[in-house]
């Protein structure tokens, strides 16, 4: 939910400046409030059960994106978006063919720091009255005062992350192929 309301706000804030004017500063407010604040919030307006960590956990992950596509539209090469209207490229066409090659590996990119965000969200939402996950058991491991559980829980994430990461970067790679980008050596 955070990635495709951050896609879509981006890409609106980006690349129209009326919403722009309209949308950033709030956005830009509401960036500044940790999210960890909303907890009490969303469990007053959703209970302890999972919409409450569901919604923190999109909060968590949406600005990343927000920010790193609509700042990525707005950094797009003006000598490119003016070659496509001097092609008389329609809006749709000059999205499809100049602004979304050219904005892709800074979203690939937003949507691999939001998925490690994400990690992280989870487990501050399994915090808020959970019964199982690994957030859990890193609470129940405090409590209970067993390290090994604590340390268990800790590299389960850091396996989940990695892979889900890898994946990310996987699927993302065909899609960046045509970079003609510094490759480090080696």
């Amino acid at each position: 939910f955070g990635v495709l309301a951050g896609t879509v706000l981006g890409a609106l804030t980006g690349y129209l400046s009326w919403a722009r004017r309209l949308l950033d500063p709030t956005l830009q407010a509401l960036r500044s409030i940790p999210s960890i604040a909303w907890v009490p919030l969303f469990i007053l307006w959703f209970g302890i059960f999972e919409t409450s960590k569901v919604i923190l956990i999109a909060v968590g992950v949406f600005f990343p994106i927000y920010l790193a596509l609509s700042g990525a539209i707005l950094d797009v090469d003006r000598k490119l978006v003016e070659v496509g209207r001097i092609f008389r490229l329609s809006g749709p066409a000059l999205v499809w063919r100049i602004l979304l090659p050219a904005t892709l590996p800074a979203y690939a990119l937003a949507l691999r720091a939001g998925l490690g965000l994400g990690w992280m969200f989870v487990v501050a939402a399994e915090f808020i009255g959970a019964s199982e996950g690994l957030g859990f058991l890193l609470t129940d491991g405090q409590m209970t005062g067993q390290p090994a559980t604590i340390l268990a829980s800790i590299v389960a994430f850091a396996v989940l992350g990695k892979l889900t990461d890898g994946l990310l970067a996987a699927l993302s790679r065909p899609l960046l192929r045509w970079q003609d980008s510094f490759k480090p050596e080696g």
